[in-house]
């Protein structure tokens, strides 16, 4: 049989596949196993998800449908139908979010004894606390826009909260549009602590927009308010610059930053008791369809309740904390590069610290024997002990070479801040090669020991960055194995300097070799299972899109190859397929940290290759970045890999997925037997213990 990528019988949609993601994240809300304040941040989570879903995903949909209504997506069908198909999909899935909130989530909050007050169950005491709340924090900031001739509609920026308000009346200067607009500020929490003595309970909160419904009247002094009612505009924010005349990327990625709030307007979420005709009146000034209107019984913007846990003291509502383990090889010696030398050592975040990576780089920057560090940077964060660290080394003298990426998607402003820190103290910044994002995870080190030079390295799955180091799952190795090593080294030389890509010992490398890498090892494994022999593929990523890849899976599958996919995200290969993919199982693990790490595992006749990457099988990562994926050479380390990031989540049934055919997934609950969950198992073989 010919698998062809394009055969809408064989590929899955890419934005429906996000969706059903996030119903598997909306799961961990109605599970009353996970501790309550967990489960709200579950919802808060999903509702993350769904702004950056439409500001790229649908945002892109609704790009294509005005210019390329007439083009095939990979499944087969056109923009516009993949738009209709996700539309009903995100309607359900927010119904279903807003329903968990409202029924299961809130509810078993007030048994906590932790209350969102509504307006229409407030005591007297209560009023009066939020009157004097309204008349000192709220209305001397506030700014209400009358629409008329002279005040038109504002600019209102992305996912904004505002409040649309109907008036009756004329006001001081005999205008009367009966509409006014009010915008939430933003240096404003979406909820208050009400004092205890107020509130009745210790954990007792009032929504600002409840705030501010009661006392909107005050806002129109002599006029009659008929209604009012919040809403929110998600805006296409994807960055993009011109590809020609380009001279200077940082100042054309700065110049777009400042335009991104104002995109075109992709969603409206609007409280579901807004009457119809104020609903036209702003799809109308947005410029949506009726199917961009998502009504919502409940607050808007739910996201904002992810600060909840951090202001209710529970800890029994919360998961219990943990202190991440450090590796052996480095709780003895204090010197890391005598410990690298000895041997590679693997770090399992977040159940084993990122510390020691911070703690590296910080002994190279003091180190005098050391010369030069090299380090590319794709996210981390607005302040970063990492950052501190190359400065530090720069300022001391070292050569610091630094690969910002400047269009790391939400982190350009981040980014940008940190490249013109380094710079003022002399480090060498310099942003990757134009038109191909720098998503590889590196870090190298050179030292100079008995008067020559040694290099060492630090390749990972996961982003220079301590916060996310703490929730998602990720794999980093320090080596000074000589063909990584150089190999690292060869790439810091092809982003920094100009000259055609060379042959590498270890690593393969996307936008080279890793596409072929990749296809040439599921090939082996179709002549190992032709020739009778056993084959086996497992692979564990974030997603799985790129069509070749799919297309190559097939063919191992038609050939006897056992392939084994551990996808958390999106995944367009449909398994299970009769005299297609009926060798191929697709899983999703769903849990307390965010499964992350790329892990590829081919049995090659018995020698068992493993590597790690930052690059999933998607298009982008293997012919629009710079990505790598790195060995793993020693046999002890490389018995952890398998132990750790394979083996437990093939048997998990706690917070495992099985995906169909059909593209939906089916829960792996233990019906008897042994209960078996990986996160729980890898915390409870690598953490050091419970934090009190």
């Amino acid at each position: 049989m010919t698998y062809k990528p394009a055969d809408n019988q064989l590929l899955l949609n890419r934005e429906l596949g996000l969706l059903e993601f996030n119903r598997r994240v909306l799961a961990q809300a109605e599970d009353v196993r996970n501790p309550l304040l967990e489960r709200l941040k579950f919802l808060c989570i999903v509702s993350s998800n769904l702004d950056e879903f439409f500001e790229v995903r649908m945002a892109w949909l609704k790009e294509n449908i005005r210019h390329n209504p007439s083009r095939l997506l990979p499944e087969g069908i056109t923009p516009h139908q993949a738009f209709e198909l996700v539309t009903k999909e995100a309607h359900d899935l927010v119904e279903r979010q807003y329903r968990i909130l409202r029924e299961n989530v809130f509810p078993a909050m007030e048994t906590e004894g932790i209350y969102f007050f509504r307006r229409s169950l407030w005591t007297e005491a209560q009023r009066e606390w939020v009157k004097n709340y309204f008349f000192r924090e709220l209305k001397p900031i506030l700014t209400p826009i009358g629409l008329d001739p002279s005040h038109p509609f504002p600019r209102l920026s992305n996912k904004m909260l505002n409040f649309i308000v109907e008036l009756e009346g004329p006001d001081a200067f005999g205008r009367n549009s009966g509409i006014a607009i009010v915008q939430a500020p933003r240096i404003f929490p979406r909820f208050v602590k009400m004092p205890d003595e107020i509130s009745g309970t210790q954990h007792g909160f009032v929504f600002l927009s409840s705030i501010l419904h009661a006392h909107i009247d005050e806002l129109f002094s002599g006029m009659h308010v008929l209604g009012c009612y919040q809403f929110r505009v998600t805006r296409d924010s994807d960055v993009s610059v011109d590809d020609e005349d380009i001279k200077d990327l940082r100042a054309a990625i700065e110049g777009e930053l400042s335009q991104r709030p104002y995109g075109d307007a992709v969603r409206l979420e609007l409280a579901d008791n807004c009457p119809r005709h104020l609903q036209d009146f702003l799809s109308s000034q947005f410029g949506l369809l009726p199917e961009d209107i998502y009504r919502v019984n409940g607050p808007v913007n739910l996201v904002r309740l992810m600060q909840v846990p951090d202001q209710v003291d529970r800890p029994d509502l919360k998961y219990i904390p943990f202190m991440p383990g450090i590796p052996p090889e480095l709780r003895k010696q204090a010197d890391f590069f005598s410990a690298i030398r000895h041997s590679d050592i693997l770090l399992h975040h977040p159940y084993q610290s990122f510390t020691p990576v911070v703690d590296l780089l910080q002994q190279a920057a003091r180190d005098p024997q050391v010369v030069a560090i090299k380090m590319t940077i794709y996210r981390t964060g607005a302040e970063s002990v990492l950052m501190d660290a190359l400065k530090e080394a720069a300022i001391r003298g070292k050569e610091v070479t630094v690969v910002v990426e400047l269009m790391a998607r939400f982190d350009e402003e981040a980014n940008i801040n940190w490249a013109a820190k380094l710079e003022s103290v002399g480090a060498h910044v310099v942003y990757g090669v134009y038109g191909y994002k720098t998503h590889a995870k590196m870090l190298l080190i050179v030292r100079r020991e008995e008067g020559r030079l040694h290099r060492y390295a630090h390749v990972g799955t996961g982003n220079y960055h301590p916060r996310t180091a703490k929730l998602y799952t990720d794999f980093g190795l320090l080596t000074a194995n000589a063909d990584i090593t150089s190999d690292v080294n060869d790439v810091f030389m092809q982003l920094t300097g100009l000259g055609l890509a060379g042959d590498h010992h270890a690593l393969w490398q996307a936008p080279f070799t890793l596409h072929s890498q990749f296809i040439a090892a599921i090939e082996r494994e179709i002549v190992h299972a032709k020739a009778g022999r056993k084959a086996v593929i497992i692979a564990k990523m974030n997603s799985l899109l790129e069509p070749s890849i799919i297309d190559k899976l097939y063919e191992a599958s038609g050939a006897g190859v056992t392939i084994h996919l551990i996808v958390r995200g999106v995944c367009a290969l449909r398994p299970g397929l009769p005299g297609v993919s009926e060798n191929i199982r697709v899983r999703s693990v769903i849990g307390r940290f965010l499964e992350h790490h790329r892990v590829f595992y081919f049995l090659n006749d018995g020698a068992e290759d493993v590597y790690l990457s930052s690059a999933d099988w998607m298009g982008r990562n293997l012919f629009r970045r710079i990505e790598i994926a790195f060995p793993i050479l020693n046999p002890k380390v490389k018995r952890r890999v398998i132990r750790e990031s394979l083996r437990p989540f093939l048997v998990d049934n706690t917070q495992a997925w099985e995906m169909l055919s059909d593209g939906r997934y089916r829960r792996k609950l233990a019906r008897g037997g042994k209960i078996r969950s990986a996160q729980a198992q890898l915390l409870a073989d690598l953490a050091a213990g419970t934090r009190n």
